[in-house]
């Protein structure tokens, strides 16, 4: 029997919804086990790594807007833990000199900009707020769209259904993985020119009652997992979701708890 010919494969890690300082901490424990584990030659985030919740315009929906010296202090409060969240997963990127990096900015994140669109000399720009430059990643503003290979990235439009894999399919016609839903979908559809497939890929925020009061004890189809992507020879690649139940997932043949 002939020997199967080894391919390079260039793999990736991608983390959807952590929304800082709300993140799950067992589940970000687990995604840098896996990064640990892992050592990707590249890593996306796909937006909403803030919750942000100083600069929401829902925070002022039923009251009047106090003056910029009372909303400061939450908005520097913010700046701060999401700060230290992407530390948490920086540390681990760093051990295993994963130096690529992308960050797709998401709808939470772009508040940021929109309150610094209010107060431009503050330069509270969301990708300024969390230093991306310092930090090394690559800077995809809020609409648009990473290519590798043949997969498209992004933060995940409404697309208003429980079916929005499929309608990212049929509006947009690509292979595409996105966040912004915080559930687990797949679809795929056959054209002329092969198969394409959407993912949704959950979120790694906290799911409890306690974490997302505004929930008001509503049940939801949330899941928390990432993603491991392997490109190999002309942009062809495969998709393995890494789902985290109660703090734990099995990587590899490896029991990974993060309670």
């Amino acid at each position: 029997m002939s020997k199967a010919k080894k391919t390079p494969v260039r793999r990736a890690i991608v983390t959807p919804d952590k929304h800082f300082p709300l993140a799950d901490k067992a589940a970000i424990n687990v995604l840098c086990q896996s990064i640990e584990i892992v050592k990707p030659d590249l890593y996306i985030d796909l937006g909403d790594v803030g919750e942000w919740e100083g600069s929401s315009h829902w925070k002022w929906k039923k009251k009047k807007r106090p003056p910029l010296e009372y909303q400061l202090p939450s908005i520097k409060k913010d700046i701060i833990d999401v700060n230290k969240g992407m530390d948490i997963i920086d540390e681990s990127l760093d051990k295993v000199n994963c130096s690529n990096k992308h960050m797709i900015e998401g709808n939470h994140d772009n508040w940021m900009n929109c309150f610094n669109d209010e107060h431009p000399y503050l330069d509270y720009r969301f990708k300024n707020a969390v230093d991306l430059e310092g930090r090394g990643y690559s800077y995809h503003s809020m609409g648009k769209y990473l290519k590798i290979g043949k997969l498209y990235f992004y933060h995940g439009h409404h697309f208003a259904s429980i079916h929005h894999a499929r309608n990212h399919l049929s509006k947009l016609g690509c292979n595409i993985m996105y966040g912004h839903h915080h559930d687990l979908q797949q679809s795929s559809i056959t054209n002329m020119d092969g198969v394409k497939s959407a993912w949704s890929i959950g979120c790694l925020k906290d799911m409890s009652d306690d974490g997302n009061s505004f929930l008001g004890n509503r049940k939801h189809n949330w899941s928390h997992a990432f993603s491991i992507v392997d490109f190999f020879e002309k942009g062809y690649f495969t998709v393995h979701v890494i789902q985290i139940i109660k703090g734990k997932t099995s990587l590899w043949g490896e029991i990974l708890d993060g309670n």
